[in-house]
């Protein structure tokens, strides 16, 4: 359809009226996602616009892609259809700091950048690391449940929020959850938001439990022969007393592996964690080193094109299994293998290889591996071309039908990410 025929329809016409016509631009080959060409990106200033264009596209048969920083929209399955992006660009305020609260109420559009240095300010911060934090939003990042490798100290993202706003296919503007820390109203529908990949609703506005940021932090790196020798430590360190923020295993390969640990607090308190760390670890030497170890994960995604990346959850003492698992495969198939895992059992992998079909038999071992261990695994991102044999979401057990009643309920026309979450969602 030629870009005068797009807008002139009545689709057009009708979303020009909610958001103005500075706000409805016609969609180029860089807004397509996963191959999928939508027709225009609409950009809604307001949590009630939002609902007026979820509302006229429910009504129409029209479908959603909603959008914030773009930082992960190569997740999920190929959307059945894309008429249009929904971006949150223009809902990118921080509404309130309530610094004596330790709370946040922040729209959805905001990075996460940008919302962290309004924090600073009073010396809080959202204890969550997400990745690309320029780039990633406050919507984004609760569609995903991304939280980082602050989790292991701080919880997932889902235990920071305390309430949402989100705008719903037939034109509500629904919240639940309160500003305050002990209020507990709307906890179900809040937690079911979070990580729904925007297929039940578009969350507009989130209320976050905030920490103070720590006087002085510090990052040690071991070095160690082997992943099992790794998971060895790392379980000794979950075993101990140390107040750690961050622990993590990199292997670049199966012999090239390091074990990095962060501590936070006021400088006399790191020396004396630095001294048990010590004795924790035995004949394994820490040494201080850079804090942009902790960017590692985020390095598995530069130039990943034709890479197939993806997320294993399992135990923390299953990591030492896994990893052995899967280098030997990556072995015989001469696959390049890189590996960050959290000290909470959540690994994430790149395979590199000159073809499709080692990928794909790697990927099947590691699957097949994880579900021996009873974690779970999805593909973060792979060429488009593998989804049309790939299940991304990998095993889904009972709870899919219930999936699907919890999508009907909220969008039975199908209006939002159609087909791109678990089961085709």
């Amino acid at each position: 359809m030629s870009q005068a025929l797009v807008q002139n329809n009545e689709a057009w016409i009708e979303l020009t009226a909610v958001v103005g016509p500075e706000h409805l631009r016609p969609a180029t080959p860089e807004d397509a996602v996963e191959a999928v060409q939508p027709t225009g990106v609409i950009a809604p200033g307001t949590a009630q616009e939002v609902a007026q264009v979820l509302r006229y596209c429910n009504s129409a048969g029209l479908t959603i892609i909603p959008r914030g920083g773009g930082t992960q929209l190569g997740l999920g399955n190929r959307p059945h259809q894309a008429d249009f992006i929904l971006s949150l660009e223009r809902l990118n305020r921080v509404i309130e700091h309530a610094w004596g609260d330790m709370t946040v109420t922040v729209e959805a559009g905001c990075t996460i950048g940008k919302l962290q240095r309004v924090l600073q300010e009073h010396g809080q911060q959202l204890a969550a690391d997400p990745m690309q934090p320029e780039r990633a939003t406050v919507g984004g990042v609760l569609a995903t449940a991304e939280s980082g490798t602050l989790r292991i100290r701080y919880g997932a993202i889902r235990d920071l929020v305390l309430g949402v706003e989100m705008a719903l296919p037939d034109g509500s503007v629904i919240k639940a959850g309160g500003k305050v820390v002990k209020n507990v109203a709307g906890y179900d529908l809040t937690k079911l938001a979070i990580g729904s990949l925007g297929t039940l609703g578009v969350i507009t506005r989130a209320v976050f439990r905030l920490h103070p940021i720590p006087v002085a932090t510090a990052t040690y790196s071991a070095t160690v022969t082997t992943p099992s020798e790794a998971s060895k430590l790392v379980l000794a360190i979950l075993d101990s007393h140390l107040v750690y923020t961050g622990l993590q295993i990199h292997a670049r390969c199966a012999d090239q592996v390091f074990v990095h640990v962060r501590l936070e607090g006021i400088p006399e308190s790191l020396l004396d964690q630095y001294a048990k760390l010590g004795r924790i670890a035995g004949d394994h030497k820490f040494a201080e080193c850079a804090g942009d170890v902790w960017t590692a994960r985020q390095k598995l995604f530069v130039n990943a094109s034709s890479s197939v990346i993806c997320k294993c959850c399992v135990l923390p003492s299953q990591i030492g299994s896994l990893c052995n698992a899967l280098f030997q495969q990556a072995e015989q198939e001469e696959l390049a293998v890189k590996l960050v895992a959290q000290g909470t059992g959540l690994a994430e992998v790149r395979l590199d290889a000159a073809g499709q079909q080692p990928l794909m038999t790697v990927l099947r071992a590691l699957r097949s591996e994880v579900d021996r261990l009873e974690g779970t695994m999805t593909v973060s991102q792979c060429p488009v071309a593998m989804k049309d044999e790939l299940d991304v979401w990998g095993t889904v057990k009972d709870a899919l039908p219930l999936m699907h009643r919890i999508k009907q309920k909220f969008d039975p026309g199908q209006t939002l990410n159609p087909g791109r979450f678990v089961g085709g969602i």
